[in-house]
């Protein structure tokens, strides 16, 4: 006998269908994940197989940057236009950015251009992010929030999975061009979908024209220009001729490079700000803005000096670790593994230790489960440490070469189980971390302080990606993650310090735990 089709199935029109959030809630995580992945962790690997140096490589951490000061462009996002029209124009700009970023991998000076390329493209996705994040809070209610929040980290791990799994594989077994084009296609038809079925349920906030008009009056490009000047010439005085002469003479002033310079100039810049945070507020709000109040209300608060210490150095053992590990499996001869090694083993294993973390704070309580989840985080980098030190002479027999000796399936099996390890870890380092995160916001600007939040906890783990390719250059990859893990001692320590509330989060938390 047939079965009578449900009127769900029925009467429901198609377009409708392909409107409902049980498909866009997907959808939009996954066109977050996606380039997040592509320029945040295949970055390295891409740079890393094409020969560049790891110093090179731990500057590629700058493009974190984007997701980690996004706080400060993100109040617009609110105020013009609407975030579904900031969604399907940054996705199709996203798309054509990673589509030229393929044609030109392969070229003599593909390197830099895939660099530039994704410098803006990391600006681009990380404005993206907060146009999801606010879409999905506006168009559903409370309820609605948590029905969807599955959906949410469902579809951006499978994205990171597509990514690590199959962008790379495709990179690394065909070529960078055909990997690149596979993702910029995906994005392209995302921001064709979402175009013409993504549902208009936002008020349209300030024209764009007046965005445009505000950032091209004369202080703002004046700005820029000081900015692009002052990077220039630190770059100009760090590579000139004088400099490495003197460098020959004086071994203490190696110390002296472009990515060192830049990241010591960014992390005085953070502790100048930490030292005048009441006249940063106060000047904030003088100025009576939207922005200036969602930053003010977000330091206006009981303790809020060892809370932002615990947030800005949380993960800088992490990021440091994170940033040498597509590297160190490249030198380690391991690039063709690299896919299902991300894919097969690491994502998963996040999965399993965000929801087995979800259970135990659920159970237990943030009080109790704080430091031991960060304490098992922070762990494997030991772990990884010695896992370095036991494969360094394949690492030393396979840097650099074009058919590397396979270090046998023991070895590749240990691997694998230290990588499912670590980022089982990480998952339970993430569940926490973002239940504390969410509940610093508050209602009245969840998603400005949400941006404000999660910036400052990934901008010490840019400096930390920065500095690891120095260390593993030097001294190499066990020095690193030994290195990686007494970084993370602080956050770990301040812990103890923090005011700790056992509520569950607001509505809406990251399903990437990196902001």
């Amino acid at each position: 006998m047939a079965c009578t089709p449900s009127p769900s199935t029925v009467d429901v029109p198609a377009p409708r269908r392909l409107s409902s959030p049980h498909v866009w809630c997907f959808t939009t995580y996954f066109a977050e994940g996606l380039p997040f992945t592509v320029i945040r962790s295949l970055s390295s690997l891409f740079l890393r197989d094409r020969h560049v140096s790891l110093e090179a490589v731990g500057l590629s951490s700058l493009l974190g940057l984007s997701w980690a000061l996004k706080f400060l462009w993100g109040p617009q996002i609110d105020q013009y236009g609407t975030r579904r029209g900031w969604m399907v124009a940054l996705q199709a700009a996203l798309a054509v950015a990673i589509l030229v970023a393929g044609l030109c991998a392969s070229l003599a000076h593909g390197v830099q251009i895939v660099a530039a390329l994704f410098l803006l493209g990391a600006v681009l996705a990380a404005t993206h992010d907060m146009a999801v994040d606010g879409f999905y809070m506006v168009a559903l209610d409370a309820a609605g929030q948590t029905r969807f929040l599955g959906y949410r980290v469902m579809a951006y791990r499978i994205a990171m999975m597509t990514g690590t799994g199959v962008v790379a594989t495709v990179s690394t077994t065909y070529s960078w061009s055909w990997g690149f084009a596979l993702a910029g296609c995906l994005l392209g038809l995302l921001a064709a979908y979402h175009l013409l079925f993504l549902p208009q349920v936002e008020a349209v906030g300030l024209p764009w024209r007046s965005l445009g008009e505000r950032v091209l009056r004369f202080r703002s490009l004046a700005a820029a220009a000081c900015l692009a000047l002052v990077v220039l010439g630190v770059r100009a005085v760090t590579e000139g001729e004088w400099l490495r002469g003197l460098k020959s003479s004086v071994p203490a002033l190696r110390v002296f490079t472009f990515p060192n310079v830049v990241s010591a100039l960014l992390l005085a810049t953070l502790l100048a700000a930490s030292l005048l945070r009441h006249r940063v507020q106060a000047a904030l709000v003088r100025r009576d803005s939207f922005y200036a109040r969602a930053f003010s209300s977000f330091l206006d608060r009981p303790g809020i000096g060892p809370v932002l210490a615990f947030v800005i150095f949380l993960r800088t053992g992490e990021f440091m670790l994170s940033a040498m590990v597509s590297p160190f499996l490249v030198d380690a001869g391991l690039k063709q593994h690299y896919g299902w090694l991300s894919s097969g083993v690491g994502l998963p294993c996040s999965v399993v230790g965000a929801l087995v973390g979800g259970f135990l704070l659920e159970r237990y309580g943030m009080r109790r489960m704080l430091w031991p989840f960060l304490l098992a985080q922070n762990l494997t980098n030991l772990v990884y440490m010695g896992l370095a030190s036991y494969l360094q002479p394949w690492v030393a027999q396979n840097t650099g070469q074009a058919v590397p000796t396979f270090m046998g399936a023991g070895n590749l099996a240990a691997v694998a189980a230290v990588h499912g390890f670590d980022n089982f870890a990480g998952g339970l380092g993430t569940s926490v971390l973002t239940v504390y995160l969410m509940q610093a916001c508050a209602q009245e600007y969840r998603a400005a302080h949400f941006a404000i939040g999660s910036g400052l906890m990934s901008i010490s783990g840019v400096f930390a990606g920065i500095c690891s390719g120095y260390v593993a250059g030097t001294w190499g990859y066990p020095a690193n993650f030994g290195l990686s893990f007494v970084l993370a001692v602080p956050g770990m320590v301040l812990a103890w310090f923090l005011p700790v509330a056992d509520a569950g989060p607001p509505e809406g938390a990251d399903p990437s735990g990196e902001g």
